[in-house]
């Protein structure tokens, strides 16, 4: 009997190996007992994955995310895993829902296949395939489309449709974009519904641009919304509750503490790139004439923190000024260096009589020299210099021109940002009355606090002495913290209940939306 009983042992063995007590994939038990139809039983995860490869190949052509997508499903055997979580519990449905909403978003609902989805659900609901294999081909494209609109949508309400950054060659704001791991996760998360309804927008400005979007009827206002709603979903660096915006397009700086306003005033930008530009340019790299090279004073976009004031500045003249600006005036007025306070330097030594400088043996594309504007009245950048971290040479700053701010259109520096308070300004950053009265004194400004008269009398004596030779240097000072910049590019905002447009002053909003054309 014991003989007869180890006889079955290999024969259990055997039929083990052809599948015969094999269990049908998680797959095939969810959606057997859904429908209450046994075919799903007959699931086959062999022929299943043939069908998902080919349709993969076929479908995913233009994914955004190809590559991503295909490593989740490498990396879970090719398993139909949002069918197999989603489907039956209604997420897949919600899917639909929001993607078919997404136009109070601007976004087109067509660019996430939201009609074949829709369609895919409702042929697997029917429950009419009369084998398992009818369904693989359904269940591996709903798979796939569900799982490239889930990312995509998500993606495009909680970082934004574009990348600004490759749109924009000033724009030096670090935004947060998707990245693999996080969209994997999405995938592999235990509940779609929440993820979709977390990613909703919740700003005020941008619930407020998108309730005028919605009730807006002219197409070129929708279009304005639309492009600021999409800025507004730019994941920006945290910038906290206690921060300066500067925003190009209103020519305004606005110091932001929570809701509330420290401060604001005018501002003035750096005037538009020449009409033409991207052409001209291409001829100024053949030719490599600096008369052929357009004039591009553009303010930047960036974000940065504000760590020094220097009072009584001095101008470290840029190469680009110094070429298509000081090198002519000196040319027609010999005398217009000593008058306007600047010192040139050749080989890092200051030259003593700039005035004899013969400038005829020097064209202006290969100048030797450097320039340096002194600290006085004259000063292009006033009486102070407001310093923060960026590649481009970009400081907020005084100005001895105070007309400027009374243009309407103030995009007329050649980059920096000029600022209508500057003294206000540093009261705010300093925040301490001490330091405070001894900035004013730099600037012969008497002092808050009566007790600081003294020394500062002392100051004005010493430099009244006509005895001594008193030169006015640079001052510095630190802000009592360093304070969040973000200099931006905003055409429609919402402000008192009311929503406020301003002009496309460097015409971003047109390549925006020209970016922005194919998810319209």
């Amino acid at each position: 009997m014991k003989n007869f009983r180890f006889l079955f042992i290999p024969i259990i063995l055997t039929i083990s190996a052809c599948g015969w007590f094999k269990k049908p994939p998680e797959i095939g038990k969810v959606l057997s007992e859904h429908f209450k139809n046994k075919i799903y039983k007959d699931f086959d995860t062999v022929a299943y994955d043939s069908v998902f490869v080919k349709t993969m190949s076929e479908v995913s052509e233009n994914f955004i995310n190809p590559k991503t997508i295909k490593s989740f499903y490498v990396s879970n055997k090719d398993e139909p895993k949002l069918v197999t979580k989603f489907y039956t519990n209604g997420n897949l449905d919600s899917l639909v829902n929001f993607l078919q909403n997404s136009t109070v978003h601007g976004i087109n609902p067509k660019i996430f296949k939201t009609e074949e989805i829709k369609s895919l659900l409702q042929e697997l609901g029917a429950n009419k395939f009369k084998t398992v294999d009818e369904s693989y081909p359904v269940i591996a494209k709903l798979e796939i489309l569900s799982a490239n609109a889930y990312l995509n949508y998500t993606n495009f309400l909680k970082f934004g449709v574009v990348n600004p950054r490759n749109i924009f060659s000033r724009y030096y704001i670090k935004v947060k974009r998707p990245d693999s791991a996080g969209m994997i996760n999405l995938l592999g998360s235990e509940s779609m519904i929440d993820t979709l309804r977390a990613v909703q927008p919740r700003s005020e400005q941008y619930k407020a641009l998108q309730q005028a979007y919605l009730n807006a009827s002219a197409e070129d206002e929708k279009r304005i919304l639309l492009l600021n709603m999409e800025r507004f979903r730019w994941k920006m660096p945290e910038m906290g509750e206690n921060f300066v915006q500067v925003n190009i397009p209103d020519f305004k700086l606005t110091w932001f503490d929570k809701t509330d306003t420290v401060i604001t005033m005018k501002v003035c930008v750096g005037g538009k790139r020449e009409a033409g530009y991207e052409d001209k340019m291409k001829a100024f790299a053949k030719s490599g004439n600096l008369d052929d090279k357009p004039k591009n004073h553009e303010t930047p976009l960036l974000f940065s923190k504000i760590n020094s004031i220097q009072a009584n500045p001095i101008w470290n003249i840029p190469v680009s000024i110094a070429q298509s600006e000081i090198y002519w005036m000196a040319r027609k007025d010999p005398y217009y260096l000593s008058n306007s306070n600047i010192q040139v330097y050749y080989k890092d030594k200051l030259i003593g009589e700039p005035d004899t400088i013969n400038w005829n043996k020097y064209s202006r594309d290969k100048l030797p020299f450097k320039f340096k504007q002194g600290s006085g009245g004259g000063n292009a950048l006033g009486k102070f210099k407001f310093i923060f971290d960026n590649s481009s040479s970009i400081y907020l700053h005084d100005t001895n021109n105070k007309n400027g701010f009374n243009l309407t259109n103030r995009a007329i520096s050649h980059g920096c940002v000029r600022i209508e308070k500057p003294l206000e300004f540093a009261e705010k950053l300093v925040g301490d009355g001490n330091t405070y009265d001894k900035l004013r004194a730099e600037v012969d400004l008497p002092p808050i606090d009566s007790t600081h008269i003294k020394w500062y009398k002392k100051r004005m004596a010493a430099k009244a002495d006509t005895t001594k030779s008193f030169q006015l240097k640079p001052a510095w000072f630190g802000p009592k913290k360093a304070v969040p910049l973000i200099i931006t590019y905003i055409t429609a905002w919402s402000q008192n209940d009311r929503i406020e447009y301003r002009p496309d002053i460097y015409g971003m909003d047109e390549k925006l939306w020209t970016a922005m054309k194919k998810f319209r």
